[in-house]
């Protein structure tokens, strides 16, 4: 198996982690930071908003079995791409929507399903999504590991993360891991 790596943020780590990792294909999701200037962030310098870095996640998976484009798919209904620098009440460039590309071709893709995702009106309000190069992947805090999983009945797993799992599952039945 030929594994590929996709990074891209669509607010809290926790969330975008929760979704993937119940992706067929997904093998590993990886909370990080990138698309800023401060070398080997932690949480809190990222969470001033003040070193450009959004929480990303990295997910590797096998394009045999889902596609990059797949991915982009799941990634814009899965949270709301068309309010910058927010998600929910989330607030701050660090929970901004970004796609991360590693090469032309990954950007190409990834600007075909955002040119999709806006034609198909799946938002009523334009897409905010920042597409740019992946510079550097700066994983998290193995805290931040898992954080949904370990942490179910934590106030924000209910209200936030638990609802978005719910939706995913929901909307993409048919792709999820078998139980």
């Amino acid at each position: 198996m030929a594994e590929a790596m996709a990074v891209m943020g669509g607010g809290c780590f926790w969330c975008t982690e929760a979704v993937f990792k119940e992706l067929r294909g997904v093998s590993r999701v990886q909370s990080g930071y990138a698309g800023g200037t401060k070398s080997n962030p932690t949480y809190r310098d990222v969470c001033t908003g003040r070193t450009g870095h959004a929480e990303v996640v990295r997910v590797t998976y096998d394009p045999e079995q889902v596609s990059y484009a797949d991915l982009l798919r799941v990634f814009f209904v899965t949270h709301d791409p068309t309010t910058r620098n927010r998600q929910g009440n989330d607030v701050g460039p660090q929970y901004r929507s970004i796609i991360l590309t590693d090469g032309d071709e990954q950007a190409a893709t990834a600007h075909a399903v955002f040119d999709e995702i806006t034609r198909e009106q799946i938002w009523p309000a334009p897409l905010t999504t920042e597409i740019v190069p992946l510079t550097t992947f700066y994983p998290a805090e193995p805290e931040h590991d898992d954080y949904f999983a370990r942490n179910p009945f934590a106030g924000y797993c209910q209200v936030i993360i638990a609802p978005k799992v719910a939706k995913f599952r929901k909307q993409f039945r048919d792709r999820l891991k078998a139980a």
